[in-house]
């Protein structure tokens, strides 16, 4: 599949879905969402990659959704993919690493306050909480702490220093 570049598998369909062509897919490490229907996706007929686009997609569950493909249009030819790898090219996937909200890259970063820029200590370990993800930090003053990750707590991400500095709350430093 290199005659396209570089190629992820995002999903596997699992079975057609009525008689007008609707699939049930299975996506992995990407929330189904977040794919840009202006963007191919690929699916191997003899061993090429063949460019379909997404004309729906309803979510169904975490990591489930019924999606219909351009040409795709009867039970047979939903049947025919049935089983079918689903890729999208690299880089039409997503700008960085945290795009899945993934951000356990961050542990053994260094936690900065906002306000004065103060070295809050070291990110041990990322918590993975539905709806509600947390990193916890070793202080400087050898004490360990919990913080919520949210996106409006973020001010920056320095990949370059290794430094995440945050906007963080009254009241969550205080132990």
């Amino acid at each position: 599949m290199s005659s396209e570049g570089n190629l992820i598998q995002i999903a596997q369909v699992l079975k057609s879905n009525g008689i007008d062509g609707e699939l049930v897919m299975s996506f992995r490490d990407i929330d189904p969402e977040d794919i840009q229907k202006t963007e191919p996706v690929f699916i191997e007929f003899d061993g090429l990659p063949v460019p379909f686009f997404i004309e729906s997609l309803t979510r169904r569950g975490n990591t489930k959704a019924l999606v219909h493909l351009t040409d795709i249009e009867s039970f047979q030819d939903a049947e025919e993919i049935a089983g079918a790898a689903v890729y999208m090219r690299e880089e039409d996937l997503g700008e960085g690493e945290y795009e899945d909200g993934d951000f356990s890259f961050l542990e053994g970063w260094t936690l900065c306050e906002d306000e004065e820029g103060a070295v809050i200590g070291t990110i041990t370990t990322f918590m993975d909480i539905p709806s509600n993800p947390c990193i916890e930090v070793e202080t400087e003053e050898g004490s360990s702490i919990i913080i919520p990750l949210h996106e409006d707590l973020i001010v920056d991400i320095d990949e370059d220093s290794d430094t995440l500095t945050m906007a963080i709350p009254d009241g969550l430093l205080n132990l």
